[in-house]
């Protein structure tokens, strides 16, 4: 009848029976081999378009590891002064402050050798931008500069006429406590210049750069006090040396050990090579300055080995962030990294 069901043969229920068995053995050869695969394309190394840097290397020639020394220096040796003038230690007041000045008219002067024309600094006081570190530190050396300059010219024995003379001397403390206030911001501020752009070593290391540059600044200063000043007169250079050997040493290992490939520059090449240098130097010279209480030759060695240490760590720095713009893959494997964690870009 219509209404029945239809019957299957025996021979098509015995061929389904064969498909279905066969399709079962299929699937699990299938997943044996899939346990026993492995992949055989390798996961994809980026560099970049013909291996060219991914971004553009800072435009600053060799005057700027100068001109970051410089500043530091003078930024150290002004807070001294003011601690000396305050404290009636006069070999260490008159040499810090001659420092200081010193030191700013030679940062001047490397960076307007960088700027090409001393146009381009005017230039830039004709806007204050308080979220750019270059707009703020300009300002802040317009302020600095003269400041340090009348602490300075204190320390002549004459200025020009007697009532200029006397105009001067009322105002050397007022200048070098205004400058001495300045001071730590003078120190940091090109850390803060450094790390702000997108030099990968420079842009990763934005939370240890400021404390190196600073503790550089405190070794530089304490070292140039302990060279110039009467050793009656040099036990605060002498623990800011020390001090600051600290900082700069520590902090410096902190940020080689945080950055991950991001810090792979400061240990090859010329930026390697420099802060090596600069560890050595400034390490002897931190230990030198805490033994060296009795000896005038020994303070002296000791300042001088801290000021070659100083130099040789922003030299450092400076070739590091040079050779991480050159290679791609400090720009685009932190990247990389931080999207596999799901933090998203880099917080600064």
């Amino acid at each position: 009848m219509n209404g029945s069901p239809r019957r299957r043969s025996p021979s098509s229920d015995l061929r389904a029976s064969a498909s279905e068995l066969d399709n079962a053995q299929r699937g699990q050869r299938g997943a044996r081999r899939g346990r026993r695969e492995r992949t055989v394309v390798p996961d994809v190394e980026f560099t970049s378009y013909y291996g060219r840097p991914v971004v553009k290397s800072a435009p600053w020639a060799s005057a700027i590891p100068g001109y970051l020394f410089l500043g530091g220096l003078a930024a150290g040796s002004s807070l001294l002064a003011a601690g000396a003038d305050l404290t009636g230690r006069d070999s260490l007041r008159r040499s810090a402050r001659v420092t200081a000045s010193a030191a700013i008219v030679a940062s001047f002067a490397a960076l307007l050798h960088d700027l090409g024309r001393p146009a381009r600094f005017i230039n830039m006081l004709r806007v204050a931008k308080p979220t750019s570190p270059m707009s703020v530190g300009v300002w802040l050396l317009t302020g600095y500069g003269p400041l340090v300059g009348v602490a300075a010219a204190s320390e002549l024995p004459r200025v020009g006429p007697a009532w200029a003379d006397r105009l001067v001397r009322r105002a050397a403390r007022p200048a070098g406590l205004a400058a001495a206030v300045m001071a730590p911001a003078v120190a940091s501020y090109t850390a803060v210049l450094l790390s702000d752009t997108a030099t990968p070593t420079w842009h990763e290391g934005y939370r240890q750069l400021p404390f190196v540059f600073v503790g550089s600044a405190a070794a530089s200063s304490g070292g140039a006090g302990l060279i110039c000043a009467h050793r009656a007169d040099a036990g605060p250079a002498r623990r800011m040396a020390v001090g600051g050997a600290i900082v700069d040493v520590v902090t410096l290992y902190a940020m080689e050990q945080s950055l991950g490939l991001a810090a792979e520059p400061l240990r090859t090449g010329a930026a390697g090579a420099w802060l090596r240098a600069g560890k050595i130097l400034t390490g002897v010279g931190g230990v030198g300055a805490a033994v060296s209480r009795r000896s005038r030759a020994l303070s002296i060695a000791s300042g001088a080995a801290l000021l070659g240490g100083s130099i040789c760590t922003r030299f450092g720095i400076f070739h590091a962030g040079k050779q991480s713009a050159d290679d791609p893959k400090y720009t685009v494997a932190p990247q990389r990294d931080r999207l596999r964690e799901g933090r998203g870009v880099s917080p600064h």
